[in-house]
């Protein structure tokens, strides 16, 4: 708790802060409350926590797993090949200049309001820090072991698996805790341009009416979901790489 003491300060000035200046606007369809999100939160639960949440929840987890697997096979791919590095590492830093924001609403036409078009804006959020990091740490294992290892008789794959893979985990996590926040907006974007579910539709249809508080709700709801994700990333970080916090 001593830890995030001064954080938990600081959001609690904002927070008081922003109660305050909404009350003295007095215009809560523009800028709820706190308090009046909160309220509205409690009122919404049932429609949001049973309808709109496991549908985006649904789009994280699928878009992760697709990152996942591309952005690990890919990196290691990129490391073991020096073609397919100079041919897709290019490609790989090329698709972040395109803004997805733009591309969400053709996928909306290629997929209509299917998980699928969603899904792919999580994907093309999502694998470029899994890809990056995990292509640097396997780079960036220690020479002079791999070389030792090899004089040693040991394989390809017994250097991957006892050097490489043990010096590209600590980045792969890093990537990994980046990618599960940007999910939660990769996903937030593919419903607020196209669906009929989700948290982030549910925002964009109490925008429509006007609803400020309504707006805030699934946002809170969003906000905490990432907290939650980037928490069960550091903890399963924790148990498979207890050899590092030992030493």
């Amino acid at each position: 708790m001593k830890r995030y003491g001064l954080s938990l300060l600081l959001v609690f000035i904002i927070l008081f802060g922003w109660e305050i200046g909404a009350r003295q606007y007095g215009k809560p369809f523009i800028i709820p409350s706190p308090v009046g999100v909160l309220v509205r939160l409690w009122e919404l639960r049932d429609v949001l926590l049973l309808n709109h949440l496991p549908a985006t929840l649904a789009v994280i987890i699928v878009g992760l797993l697709l990152s996942l697997v591309f952005g690990v096979c890919l990196s290691i791919w990129m490391h073991d090949s020096d073609i397919v590095r100079k041919a897709f590492f290019p490609i790989v830093i090329a698709s972040q200049t395109i803004p997805v924001i733009a591309l969400a609403p053709i996928f909306v036409l290629w997929f209509g309001y299917s998980i699928w078009g969603k899904v792919v804006v999580t994907v093309l959020i999502t694998f470029f820090p899994i890809t990056v990091n995990t292509f640097d740490g396997l780079r960036s294992a220690d020479p002079h072991l791999k070389e030792v290892l090899q004089t040693m008789g040991a394989s390809k794959r017994q250097i991957f698996f006892k050097v490489e893979l043990p010096s590209a985990l600590p980045h792969f996590y890093s990537g990994l805790k980046v990618a599960v926040t940007l999910s939660v907006i990769g996903a937030a974007i593919g419903e607020w341009l196209g669906a009929d579910s989700g948290l982030g539709y549910f925002s964009r249809r109490m925008m429509t009416q006007f609803d400020g508080a309504g707006v805030f709700a699934p946002i809170v709801l969003l906000s905490l979901l990432g907290i939650i994700l980037f928490i069960l990333v550091g903890l399963l970080e924790k148990m498979t790489m207890k050899w590092r916090n030992e030493n």
